[in-house]
């Protein structure tokens, strides 16, 4: 029986491609559209709506949540509160967000699970398990991540779960050099890692990290150059949050990683 799966922000870029690639997957069916504007216009046959109800009123199983840093909390809280797994692919969430919505599910009942991921992209994900293994190594590591110009949050959360793993994995500290003759020239400072945040036209998304040590330096970098490399992540994560019960942050465990 296929899973029943609704869209918050279907209107948007990400949006009408994770309804594509919802309504193309035989194993999951689009049942309902919600975005803030754009309300009685069709995507992939379903009439988009301005009203959460509308996940109910088409029994989904599951959401989807591609909208806005603004709202995406909000519009998770109301998912546990009314028992409809979510998956989340906004970006913009901070760890006491994630606090938030751990107490959610127990409060009501643990009945609703929650896949909060920073990129969907199994390149991506990859790119940050390998850049976290490498920094037992190499702990010097700055990161430079591009984005197209319609993104709203910087850094990434890509980028900033990037650090994090990368200052939690390394053997000993490091702090680079912080003199500036440009105030923001040096980034910003993630416990040590810099984060270096590009916003260009014509760019999706990419992501470089460079760990230095000792006459020598590791490059790895990861680039989405289609909004389509974010799609096979997203099924998975749709297909798989029915067994993965309370909050799951990241694809890695879903990957095996």
């Amino acid at each position: 029986m296929a899973v029943r799966v609704g869209v918050l922000g279907a209107n948007g870029r990400m949006g009408r491609t994770v309804c594509a690639a919802v309504a193309a997957d035989p194993d999951l069916e689009l049942v309902a559209a919600v975005n803030t504007v754009a309300a009685g216009q069709q995507v992939e046959g379903v009439t988009i709506t301005n009203d959460l109800q509308a996940l109910l009123d088409a029994r989904a199983g599951g959401a989807v949540d591609f909208t806005h840093p603004s709202a995406v909390l909000d519009n998770v809280l109301w998912c546990v509160a009314n028992g409809v797994h979510v998956v989340v692919g906004t970006t913009g969430m901070t760890l006491d967000d994630h606090d938030r919505i751990a107490a959610a599910i127990v409060e009501h009942g643990s009945a609703t699970n929650v896949v909060v991921a920073p990129n969907f992209a199994i390149g991506a994900v990859l790119m940050m398990h390998f850049a976290e293994q490498a920094a037992r190594y190499l702990p010097a590591a700055e990161i430079i991540e591009l984005h197209h110009d319609g993104k709203a949050d910087a850094p990434s959360g890509t980028a900033w779960t990037t650090a994090r793993r990368i200052a939690a994995a390394r053997a000993e500290s490091y702090r680079g050099p912080e003199g500036e003759s440009l105030q923001g020239s040096r980034g910003g400072d993630e416990d040590g890692v810099r984060i270096h945040s590009v916003r260009l036209p014509g760019l999706v998304a990419h992501q470089e990290v460079i760990l230095g040590g000792a006459g020598q330096t590791l490059t790895i970098r990861h680039d989405s150059l289609d909004r389509a490399s974010f799609m096979p992540g997203v099924v998975l994560a749709v297909k798989e949050i029915g067994a993965r019960p309370g909050l799951t942050v990241g694809l890695d465990q879903l990957l095996g990683l």
